[in-house]
């Protein structure tokens, strides 16, 4: 079970950036990034091959993925504000986890991450780092880190 996702700062601004360029239609990437103990960060977003952005709906081919054990889930935007997962959005998960960006799309707390049964993960945005465990102290937090 997740307990915990950790978001690299230039991740999260660049996820807020691609759902206002995408706005109004929805905008869907890929999350990777590594798996620790009960804890996800995601280092890195994809924008799937043969994705479509429409109005109310976003999708890609989960075929056209080559095979990728560093694929944590998928985000996608709600243009409406929303930052609660869709029924639809519940029987379409695809990986460990599935994270929103809702309208305003301006600020960290536009994001939000979830498990398979929809319940909330908080989100900790952190600063870069290529290093597992370089921006992190024994407890496990980083002192420029903040959770959502």
């Amino acid at each position: 079970m997740t307990r915990l996702v950790r978001l690299e700062e230039s991740v999260a601004d660049g996820i807020l950036t691609y759902a206002q360029d995408s706005y109004p239609r929805e905008a869907i990437l890929i999350l990777r990034g590594r798996a620790e103990h009960d804890e996800i960060l995601i280092d890195e977003v994809v924008i799937p091959p043969l994705a479509t952005h429409g109005s109310g709906f976003s999708t890609f081919t989960p075929q056209m993925l080559p095979m990728d054990f560093r694929l944590m889930g998928v985000l996608h935007s709600h243009p409406s504000g929303a930052l609660m997962p869709s029924i639809e959005d519940l029987n379409h998960i695809y990986g460990r986890i599935m994270m929103i960006v809702a309208y305003p799309f301006r600020s960290y707390s536009n994001i939000a991450a979830f498990d398979k049964e929809g319940s909330r993960i908080p989100v900790r945005i952190v600063p870069v780092s290529r290093h597992p465990d370089a921006s992190v102290d024994r407890n496990g937090a980083s002192a420029n880190s903040r959770t959502l």
